[in-house]
């Protein structure tokens, strides 16, 4: 979901914020393709020498462009600031790169998980994981976990709503190329079919000039959306679907990749050593203070 793929703006700060997602969302599911950690003779693909490095010597990590708040800053993947900019070089350091030898690339949403070669060694888009494209690409393990959220407008007869079953009457908007429009089926279950639209944008307009009734999205997005982009916006909750299974962000890779297992292992020691959840208290923290939103 979460997430402004294709936002227009460049943003220009992250305030507050806790992505997305197959045109056609499949329930999310463990990342299904990631290999143990390695050891002895395996770990030396690890290093900045290993083969199997997009361009030896250099770690090559792609994301979509615009880059946008709370993900990144001024969209500026480079700059090391915002959530996945900051992930991204902590899992540069414990595979031995420094900044100088991160090499950015663009790399459109909808095209990183389709099959065939990739010009990247990870991508970080705020790309959910789904067995149907871990059949097509390498997913790390979760690096984040997102909750999808609703934001109407202040006035809305929606502004009071406290619970799902209370918005079973809402025209309700997503993105294309979301997970969140199988949430809304699965647990609003609402009496109007979602209405899909192209960008964040044109999901706000809709918003504004009573097309629709709320946005589900992502709670980083509505978080952005609230803070930055919609005047009078109102977020309402936060709430998980899939029978429970939370959505889950992963590093993704070609298919059978060297360096999964790599960036796995990169992955438990800033978990283990608490560098992820400093990242995340820094740049997605305002997460805790949205109510959920039960059935």
């Amino acid at each position: 979901m979460l997430r402004l793929r294709t936002l227009v703006s460049a943003c220009a700060g992250a305030a507050l914020a806790l992505a997305a997602s197959a045109c056609a969302p499949q329930p999310e599911a463990k990342p299904a393709s990631a290999a143990a950690a390695p050891s002895g003779k395996a770990a030396s693909a690890c290093t900045p020498d290993s083969p199997h490095l997009y361009r030896r010597g250099r770690l090559t990590v792609a994301t979509d462009s615009p880059a946008y708040a709370p993900w990144f800053q001024d969209n500026k993947p480079a700059n090391g600031k915002g959530f996945e900019s900051a992930v991204a070089y902590a899992v540069a350091g414990k595979l031995g790169f420094d900044r100088s030898r991160v090499t950015w690339v663009v790399e459109p949403f909808d095209n990183s998980y389709a099959p065939g070669a990739k010009n990247f060694d990870f991508d970080i888009n705020q790309i959910s994981v789904t067995p149907q494209r871990a059949k097509a690409v390498d997913f790390s393990t979760s690096y984040y976990t997102a909750s999808q959220g609703v934001l109407v407008l202040d006035g809305s007869p929606y502004a009071k709503t406290a619970s799902l079953a209370g918005l079973k009457g809402a025209r309700i908007g997503v993105q294309v190329a979301t997970t969140s429009y199988q949430a809304v089926l699965d647990r609003i279950r609402p009496s109007h079919r979602p209405s899909v639209f192209n960008t964040t944008n044109d999901e706000i307009r809709a918003l504004q000039n009573g097309q629709i009734d709320a946005i589900v999205t992502d709670m980083p997005t509505v978080f952005y959306l609230a803070g930055a982009e919609l005047e009078h916006g109102r977020i309402l909750g936060q709430f998980g679907y899939s029978g429970g299974t939370p959505e889950e962000f992963g590093l993704l890779l070609k298919k059978g990749s060297g360096l999964t297992a790599c960036v796995n292992r990169a992955l438990a020691d800033l978990k283990a050593d608490g560098t992820l959840k400093r990242i995340t208290d820094q740049w997605l923290s305002a997460s805790a203070d949205v109510p959920e939103l039960k059935q």
